[in-house]
């Protein structure tokens, strides 16, 4: 079912790039519907698959990857809404189809897991996965600031500069997008660590709950990744953190929102193995 989705954002990928070339608004139109359509159908595979067992929609590594490419694509379009620009969708589509290529080869599994059976499971993974699709939309607009800085700073105005936000259109969405996405990490952060105690608690035989511990590499670089994107508010709060230095900062963050996102729980922890 994951294929659906897939197949639509692409296409929506393709419409988005004809438009930023071309400058076309129907065809800039067409690109929004499209990605719209590719939203409906993913709400309804997740819909269909959840109802399937009555579990978490993402519980599994490829169910929660598609859980996230959903909550990016729902980001994206809001801010696309809200700010009538639509050219970040360039940048945007060939994450959400990169990522979505994950769930489409790999279903995963449909099997009720006890460990994941409690509501903190849920406000824990929601809460980071909607902290991480804000992240990933953040470290987007610093990757086209920089594009956009480095253009001005030649003073060759020219194919960027025609195209896309002003640098301080981009930096305002860049600073939302990081203080949203701090907020609902630091929820995630918090609820996970109930939900770690009463799971080691309540199944003192499953390994995987006995192994929550900071130890943990998957636990260590969510960590980690709260410490930077923490760092990223108070800079630009109390330091003047802002323009290229929160680009640069908000690339890194996702950097290892990915580490910790792909290789980690697919090669290397113990306690979130869930596949």
């Amino acid at each position: 079912m994951n294929a659906l989705p897939l197949v639509i954002y692409l296409a929506a990928a393709i419409a988005y790039a004809v438009h930023f070339a071309r400058r076309d608004a129907s065809v800039g139109r067409m690109a929004t519907n499209l990605l719209m359509a590719g939203a409906l159908a993913h709400t309804f595979v997740i819909g269909m698959q959840t109802m399937e067992v009555w579990n978490a929609p993402f519980a599994g590594l490829p169910r929660a990857v598609s859980t996230f490419v959903w909550l990016l694509t729902l980001s994206y379009l809001y801010t696309e809404v809200t700010s009538d620009e639509r050219a970040m969708g360039v940048f945007i589509l060939p994450v959400i189809v990169l990522l979505q290529v994950v769930p489409a080869l790999s279903p995963g599994t449909s099997r009720p897991d006890p460990l994941l059976d409690s509501p903190w499971f849920w406000v824990h993974m929601l809460s980071l996965l909607f902290a991480y699709a804000s992240f990933a939309l953040a470290g987007v607009l610093g990757l086209t600031y920089v594009l956009q800085f480095k253009e001005i700073k030649k003073k060759n105005l020219g194919f960027f500069y025609t195209r896309l936000p002003s640098l301080q259109v981009l930096d305002s969405m860049n600073s939302r997008a990081i203080a949203v996405g701090w907020a609902f990490l630091t929820l995630g952060v918090a609820v996970g660590v109930i939900w770690a105690t009463q799971a080691q608690a309540a199944l003192p035989d499953d390994p995987r709950a006995q192994a929550f511990s900071i130890v943990d590499p998957k636990i260590l670089v969510t960590v980690l990744t709260w410490v930077v994107y923490s760092f990223a508010v108070v800079a630009r709060q109390a330091m003047g953190w802002s323009g290229r230095r929160a680009a640069w900062l908000s690339a890194l963050g996702f950097a290892i929102v990915l580490l910790s996102f792909l290789p980690i729980n697919y090669f290397v922890t113990t306690s979130h193995s869930f596949n």
